[in-house]
Protein backbone atom coordinates (compact mmCIF):
# COMPACT_ATOMS: atom_id res chain seq x y z
CA UNK A 1 0.00 0.00 0.00
CA UNK A 2 2.63 2.60 0.97
CA UNK A 3 4.35 1.54 -2.35
CA UNK A 4 0.81 2.38 -4.11
CA UNK A 5 0.88 5.86 -2.54
CA UNK A 6 4.44 6.70 -2.95
CA UNK A 7 3.80 5.56 -6.73
CA UNK A 8 0.63 7.77 -6.87
CA UNK A 9 2.72 10.78 -5.52
CA UNK A 10 5.61 10.67 -7.80
CA UNK A 11 3.11 10.25 -11.17
CA UNK A 12 1.11 13.70 -9.09
CA UNK A 13 4.80 15.63 -9.09
CA UNK A 14 5.58 14.31 -12.67
CA UNK A 15 2.27 15.84 -14.27
CA UNK A 16 2.45 19.37 -11.82
CA UNK A 17 6.24 19.44 -13.16
CA UNK A 18 4.94 19.60 -16.87
CA UNK A 19 2.74 21.93 -16.29
CA UNK A 20 4.38 25.75 -15.99
CA UNK A 21 3.40 27.80 -12.94
CA UNK A 22 2.26 31.08 -14.37
CA UNK A 23 2.84 32.82 -11.04
CA UNK A 24 6.53 32.37 -10.91
CA UNK A 25 6.82 34.20 -14.63
CA UNK A 26 8.24 37.40 -15.29
CA UNK A 27 7.10 40.72 -16.89
CA UNK A 28 8.60 42.34 -19.67
CA UNK A 29 6.63 45.68 -20.66
CA UNK A 30 4.37 44.83 -18.11
CA UNK A 31 0.82 45.88 -18.86
CA UNK A 32 -1.34 48.09 -16.60
CA UNK A 33 -3.80 45.31 -16.69
CA UNK A 34 -3.36 41.97 -15.84
CA UNK A 35 -4.47 39.13 -13.72
CA UNK A 36 -3.60 35.05 -12.92
CA UNK A 37 -6.22 32.53 -11.79
CA UNK A 38 -6.40 29.00 -12.99
CA UNK A 39 -3.36 29.08 -14.55
CA UNK A 40 -4.82 31.32 -16.98
CA UNK A 41 -3.69 34.67 -17.84
CA UNK A 42 -6.14 37.42 -18.51
CA UNK A 43 -4.60 40.77 -19.64
CA UNK A 44 -5.36 43.74 -21.36
CA UNK A 45 -3.13 44.61 -24.06
CA UNK A 46 -0.85 47.96 -23.87
CA UNK A 47 -2.16 50.32 -26.69
CA UNK A 48 0.05 51.43 -29.24
CA UNK A 49 2.85 48.76 -28.85
CA UNK A 50 4.63 45.80 -30.87
CA UNK A 51 7.68 44.12 -31.65
CA UNK A 52 9.29 44.57 -35.35
CA UNK A 53 13.09 45.13 -36.28
CA UNK A 54 13.52 47.69 -39.61
CA UNK A 55 12.33 46.12 -42.35
CA UNK A 56 9.74 47.08 -45.19
CA UNK A 57 8.61 49.90 -42.42
CA UNK A 58 12.06 51.18 -41.23
CA UNK A 59 11.23 51.66 -37.51
CA UNK A 60 12.02 49.49 -34.79
CA UNK A 61 9.84 48.98 -31.41
CA UNK A 62 9.73 46.57 -28.59
CA UNK A 63 7.21 47.55 -26.05
CA UNK A 64 4.42 44.72 -26.19
CA UNK A 65 3.54 42.84 -23.10
CA UNK A 66 5.60 39.69 -22.67
CA UNK A 67 5.59 37.50 -20.09
CA UNK A 68 7.75 34.59 -19.87
CA UNK A 69 10.03 32.34 -18.22
CA UNK A 70 13.67 30.88 -19.49
CA UNK A 71 14.40 27.53 -20.69
CA UNK A 72 18.04 26.52 -22.32
CA UNK A 73 18.04 23.51 -24.03
CA UNK A 74 15.40 21.83 -26.18
CA UNK A 75 11.70 21.64 -25.39
CA UNK A 76 8.00 22.38 -26.56
CA UNK A 77 5.94 25.28 -25.46
CA UNK A 78 2.03 25.75 -26.21
CA UNK A 79 -0.31 27.68 -25.49
CA UNK A 80 -4.28 27.96 -25.94
CA UNK A 81 -5.23 32.14 -27.10
CA UNK A 82 -7.99 33.49 -27.31
CA UNK A 83 -8.24 37.46 -28.01
CA UNK A 84 -10.85 40.13 -28.31
CA UNK A 85 -9.46 41.59 -31.13
CA UNK A 86 -10.44 44.71 -32.78
CA UNK A 87 -8.16 46.77 -34.61
CA UNK A 88 -5.71 46.03 -37.60
CA UNK A 89 -2.49 44.03 -36.16
CA UNK A 90 -4.00 42.91 -32.98
CA UNK A 91 -2.11 40.28 -32.40
CA UNK A 92 -1.35 37.64 -29.56
CA UNK A 93 0.53 33.94 -28.91
CA UNK A 94 4.13 32.32 -28.30
CA UNK A 95 7.49 34.70 -28.21
CA UNK A 96 10.70 33.11 -27.85
CA UNK A 97 13.56 35.81 -27.48
CA UNK A 98 17.06 35.35 -27.28
CA UNK A 99 17.82 39.25 -27.45
CA UNK A 100 16.06 42.43 -28.90
CA UNK A 101 17.75 41.60 -31.86
CA UNK A 102 16.54 37.77 -31.98
CA UNK A 103 13.46 36.86 -31.52
CA UNK A 104 10.19 34.41 -32.95
CA UNK A 105 6.38 35.74 -32.51
CA UNK A 106 3.38 33.50 -33.25
CA UNK A 107 0.19 33.10 -33.28
CA UNK A 108 -3.03 34.82 -34.68
CA UNK A 109 -2.60 38.35 -36.23
CA UNK A 110 -6.31 40.01 -36.62
CA UNK A 111 -5.96 42.29 -39.92
CA UNK A 112 -8.91 43.82 -42.37
CA UNK A 113 -11.25 41.68 -40.44
CA UNK A 114 -9.77 38.44 -40.64
CA UNK A 115 -7.72 36.01 -38.42
CA UNK A 116 -4.25 35.24 -39.97
CA UNK A 117 -1.81 32.46 -38.28
CA UNK A 118 1.52 35.06 -37.96
CA UNK A 119 5.06 34.12 -37.24
CA UNK A 120 7.67 36.82 -37.58
CA UNK A 121 10.86 36.15 -37.39
CA UNK A 122 13.69 38.24 -36.41
CA UNK A 123 17.68 38.35 -36.95
CA UNK A 124 18.83 41.72 -36.61
CA UNK A 125 15.72 42.78 -39.38
CA UNK A 126 12.11 41.27 -38.94
CA UNK A 127 10.34 39.14 -42.16
CA UNK A 128 6.59 38.32 -41.63
CA UNK A 129 4.52 35.29 -42.97
CA UNK A 130 0.77 35.17 -42.71
CA UNK A 131 -1.67 32.47 -43.41
CA UNK A 132 -5.56 33.67 -43.84
CA UNK A 133 -7.62 31.73 -42.10
CA UNK A 134 -10.88 30.66 -43.78
CA UNK A 135 -13.07 30.99 -40.32
CA UNK A 136 -12.79 32.67 -37.46
CA UNK A 137 -12.53 30.02 -34.30
CA UNK A 138 -13.04 31.04 -30.81
CA UNK A 139 -9.53 30.07 -30.23
CA UNK A 140 -6.55 28.20 -31.11
CA UNK A 141 -3.61 26.19 -29.64
CA UNK A 142 -0.19 27.89 -30.83
CA UNK A 143 2.78 25.53 -30.41
CA UNK A 144 6.80 25.61 -30.69
CA UNK A 145 8.95 23.64 -31.03
CA UNK A 146 12.80 24.04 -30.05
CA UNK A 147 15.15 21.53 -31.75
CA UNK A 148 18.98 22.09 -32.08
CA UNK A 149 19.23 25.82 -34.52
CA UNK A 150 15.61 25.74 -35.30
CA UNK A 151 11.70 26.22 -34.05
CA UNK A 152 9.05 24.43 -35.58
CA UNK A 153 5.48 26.36 -34.83
CA UNK A 154 2.10 24.81 -35.02
CA UNK A 155 -1.32 25.26 -34.60
CA UNK A 156 -4.38 23.39 -33.69
CA UNK A 157 -8.77 23.83 -33.11
CA UNK A 158 -8.44 20.99 -30.88
CA UNK A 159 -4.93 20.30 -28.79
CA UNK A 160 -5.32 16.87 -31.16
CA UNK A 161 -4.15 17.48 -34.05
CA UNK A 162 -1.55 20.14 -34.63
CA UNK A 163 -0.60 21.90 -38.96
CA UNK A 164 2.68 22.97 -39.25
CA UNK A 165 3.27 26.37 -39.30
CA UNK A 166 6.75 27.74 -40.31
CA UNK A 167 10.42 26.31 -39.75
CA UNK A 168 12.57 28.76 -38.58
CA UNK A 169 16.39 29.18 -37.30
CA UNK A 170 16.70 30.29 -33.65
CA UNK A 171 20.77 29.99 -32.55
CA UNK A 172 20.80 27.01 -30.42
CA UNK A 173 23.52 26.00 -26.99
CA UNK A 174 22.09 29.62 -25.41
CA UNK A 175 19.00 30.23 -22.75
CA UNK A 176 15.71 31.24 -24.46
CA UNK A 177 13.22 33.16 -22.91
CA UNK A 178 9.76 32.22 -23.75
CA UNK A 179 6.13 32.91 -22.91
CA UNK A 180 3.04 35.05 -23.85
CA UNK A 181 3.19 38.23 -25.95
CA UNK A 182 0.52 40.30 -27.15
CA UNK A 183 0.49 43.41 -28.97
CA UNK A 184 -1.72 46.08 -30.26
CA UNK A 185 0.36 48.52 -32.75
CA UNK A 186 -2.60 50.23 -34.65
CA UNK A 187 -5.24 49.83 -31.91
CA UNK A 188 -6.08 50.96 -28.40
CA UNK A 189 -5.54 47.48 -26.56
CA UNK A 190 -7.97 44.55 -26.05
CA UNK A 191 -8.51 41.78 -23.90
CA UNK A 192 -6.79 38.90 -24.32
CA UNK A 193 -6.83 35.17 -22.23
CA UNK A 194 -3.81 32.88 -22.04
CA UNK A 195 -4.70 28.97 -21.20
CA UNK A 196 -3.03 26.06 -20.62
CA UNK A 197 0.57 27.72 -20.71
CA UNK A 198 3.32 24.84 -20.20
CA UNK A 199 6.57 24.18 -21.50
CA UNK A 200 7.82 20.09 -21.47
CA UNK A 201 11.54 19.67 -21.99
CA UNK A 202 12.93 17.65 -24.70
CA UNK A 203 16.23 15.76 -24.64
CA UNK A 204 19.47 17.09 -26.26
CA UNK A 205 19.28 15.56 -29.72
CA UNK A 206 23.13 15.56 -29.98
CA UNK A 207 23.31 13.84 -26.22
CA UNK A 208 21.73 10.89 -27.59
CA UNK A 209 22.97 10.44 -30.60
CA UNK A 210 26.45 10.19 -28.96
CA UNK A 211 24.47 7.88 -26.22
CA UNK A 212 23.93 5.84 -28.84
CA UNK A 213 27.12 6.25 -30.51
CA UNK A 214 28.94 5.44 -27.48
CA UNK A 215 26.69 3.48 -25.17
CA UNK A 216 27.64 -0.22 -23.29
Amino acid sequence: MKKFILSILAITLVQKGFAQSLEKMQWFNEPEKWEIKNNTLNMFVTPQSDYWRISHYGFTVDDAPFYYTTYGGEFEAKVKITGDYKARFDQMGLMLRIDHENYIKTGIEFVDGKYNLSTVVTHKTSDWSVTTLDKSPPFIWIKAVRRLDAVEVFYSYDDKTYMMLRNANLQDNIPVMVGLMAASPDGKGFNAKFEGFKVRHLSDQRRLEWLKKNGN
